[in-house]
């Protein structure tokens, strides 16, 4: 009996950008004792998945070739392994594929799937950085708290404005001039345009300096954040290059109190599951920049190497 096949977008090799994606079908995969087997209804890209392909993170992320790329998915239970107790087939999840563990959370009908893909690694990014190392509470209790966040319309900055605004903080957002609109719709108290002196400079309007600065974007050097940092400012950079990872021990070794925190994120079922029940009572939103057919999965791939989406990029059946 012929296996069952499905379509898959994969890549044989480091290189080769949106025209290295291949279309193939492949065997449907049986979950083992541990495992779910989704049908998938909604895919997010990530910065990370063309940068794995690109052979950026070989030394973190080795990859097997052919390889099928993309973490964040929503979709439903077909099938459960042995030893799952948590779902049955007919649940509809969010998870986060991965090849360590898969992480699973239940998705309510009220969010949906394309919502509820876009959740996984930029939402717990943002989420970890926040409660994590900042140390702000999502019910608003604790210290106001100043904080910046930089790139705030890309796909883990428009989460970070939002969450941050859960806590007690004064939100400052740099983005680019077509979505100051939407980051103030979604909670900041000050956005600047990154491309004008006060927003290069990374200046608060209202003349705050920031406890915290979650770090969304790339090529801002350590002295334009400097200057704008509390006495004990941190910046979470969340695509920390070698430039950060020097700047982070040259701080810990001088004892500074201004210090740059590289930040890998940690999935987490329980915060995942967080982040899942804030969209479904409205308190969050994955704001979508555009939907795009498995079929033209290389318009997507395209889109998020070019680095201007607005939130998330979704690929569907």
């Amino acid at each position: 009996m012929a296996a069952k096949l499905m379509r898959a977008v994969r890549y044989s090799g480091y290189g080769g950008g949106a025209a290295g994606l291949e279309h193939v079908e492949v065997p449907v995969p049986a979950p083992a004792n541990d495992e779910v087997l989704l049908k998938l209804e909604a895919a997010s890209l990530n910065p990370v998945d063309w940068k794995i392909q690109k052979g950026i993170l070989r030394p973190l992320l080795p990859r097997k070739f052919p390889h099928i790329p993309v973490t964040d998915v929503a979709g439903e239970v077909v099938e459960v392994g042995s030893g799952v107790k948590d779902f049955k087939a007919g649940d509809k999840v969010v998870s986060v594929l991965s090849q360590v563990k898969e992480l699973d959370s239940l998705k309510p009908a009220e969010v949906s799937a394309a919502e509820g893909a876009g959740l996984p690694i930029a939402g717990l990014t943002a989420h970890q950085a926040l409660t994590q190392v900042v140390g702000i509470n999502l019910d608003g209790s604790g210290p106001e708290k100043n904080i910046l966040i930089t790139a705030a319309s890309g796909g883990v900055g428009h989460y970070a404005v939002q969450l941050a605004k859960l806590g007690n903080t004064h939100v400052t957002a740099t983005c680019g001039a077509r979505n100051i609109d939407l980051v103030k719709s979604l909670g900041a108290d000050e956005v600047l345009d990154y491309k004008t002196p006060d927003g290069a400079a990374l200046k608060s309007p209202s003349g705050r300096t920031f406890d915290a600065v979650i770090h969304c974007a790339t090529g801002i050097p350590w002295s334009t954040f400097e200057p704008n940092l509390s006495t004990n400012g941190k910046v979470i950079d969340i695509t920390p290059n070698v430039s950060a990872m020097l700047t982070f021990a040259l701080k810990k070794l001088t004892f500074s109190k201004k210090q740059l925190v590289p930040l890998l994120v940690t999935p987490k079922k329980e915060n995942l599951e967080c982040l899942v029940g804030l969209v479904k009572e409205g308190k969050l939103k994955t704001v979508i920049d555009s939907k795009h057919p498995l079929s033209k999965a290389e318009d997507a791939w395209a889109k998020s190497i070019d680095g201007h989406a607005t939130g998330k990029i979704i690929v569907e059946p």
